[in-house]
């Protein structure tokens, strides 16, 4: 029983190890990208879309509302007391 082929068991381990080591790279390559991931998101501080972003959001455009009917009423403000001052010198000159 001397052939000159070899035993099917060791050539079946042979592709397993291969198959193995090409699964322990991909998933070595996997795991980079995700501590990548995990270490940017952590940099940012908190991923895109997070509740806590959402409400941030929310937040902001509230403000900004706000800031907006503020100018408003600062410019009828502004508005008003010029017309008074208007009135004051009429008032003056015309005394």
């Amino acid at each position: 029983m001397a052939s000159g082929a070899e035993r099917p068991d060791l050539e079946a381990l042979r592709e397993l190890d291969e198959v193995l080591r090409h699964l322990e790279a991909e998933l070595a390559g996997w795991r980079r990208r995700a501590l990548s991931a995990e270490t940017r998101l952590a940099e940012s501080g908190e991923g895109s879309g997070s509740p806590r972003s959402k409400d941030l959001e929310d937040e902001n455009r509230v403000l900004q509302q706000r800031l907006v009917n503020a100018r408003g009423r600062v410019g009828d403000l502004l508005d008003r007391l010029r017309f008074l001052e208007q009135q004051t010198d009429h008032g003056e000159n015309g005394q």
